[in-house]
């Protein structure tokens, strides 16, 4: 769904936000053997700053930052912001991304929030990304929205696409052995609802990958896209961080001039 395309709807953002920030980011060691992931910098920020005045920016008064890997250390850095407000949770076990957010519902409430790695980095393009992407949000119609960027121009991707999308904005994972047009920002809207029991009543618990909600609620029909227009910086390997620090450094020009 393209989000110039789109019938305003009243104004709304959520007020509530997760970042994921547990991880051990073992893809970029050994930066992240005595950094965590999320604070590892860009363009002379550290990534969960970034995330955290964006959030303030589009008006979420809080935010729920997980930690376990170098804990202590997410826990010193945040200490020294005022907002928005901030409660981090520390993990004594691996929970994966669902079971991280699953942990923080008591203190995400019971109405749609953002969710987002705490390693996405983005550049919004014409307005507030996270303003327009709330616009794109349906309660009656979704129950997991997702930020989609065309993979083609990802810098730093290293897979063939994650999702399709149809002309209602519905999406379908990408098969075994396809290629997908879109990749997934890490950057979500997620209704508290999706963490119920199913039909069969059966509820995810533990540790669990946010994937399993993502399929269920594609098999729903509940899981939709909205696609970013800005600049995304998919980093997940130490030279991935080094070219997204020359492209903040370059006014973000492309290796090769467009012609």
């Amino acid at each position: 769904m393209l989000l110039s395309g789109l019938k305003k709807r009243a104004s709304w953002v959520p007020d509530t936000a997760m970042v994921l920030a547990a991880g051990r980011g073992t893809r970029l060691a050994p930066l992240t053997d005595t950094t965590p992931k999320p604070l590892l910098r860009v363009g002379g920020a550290a990534i969960l700053d970034r995330i955290l005045d964006k959030l303030v920016a589009v008006g979420v008064e809080r935010t729920v930052v997980n930690a376990r890997h170098l804990a202590d250390r997410i826990e010193d850095h945040l200490a020294g912001r005022t907002t928005p407000g901030i409660t981090v949770l520390r993990e004594d076990a691996v929970l994966e991304t669902g079971g991280g957010v699953r942990n923080a519902l008591p203190a995400l409430g019971d109405r749609p929030f953002f969710v987002i790695n705490g390693d996405s980095v983005w550049l919004d393009g014409l307005r507030d990304s996270l303003d327009r992407f709330a616009e794109v949000w349906d309660d009656e119609a979704m129950d997991i929205l997702l930020l989609l960027y065309p993979f083609a121009r990802v810098l730093g991707w290293h897979g063939y696409g994650d999702y399709t999308m149809d002309p209602l904005g519905r999406l379908t994972r990408r098969r075994e052995g396809r290629v997908a047009p879109y990749a997934y920002m890490g950057v979500s809207i997620i209704h508290p609802r999706v963490f119920g029991p199913t039909s069969d009543g059966s509820a995810p618990e533990g540790a669990f990958s946010l994937n399993r909600l993502y399929d269920r609620a594609e098999e729903a029909g509940r899981l939709h896209g909205a696609l970013h227009d800005g600049l995304w910086y998919h980093i997940s390997t130490p030279p991935d961080l080094e070219r997204a620090n020359q492209r903040f450094a370059t006014g973000h020009m492309p290796d090769v001039p467009f012609f």
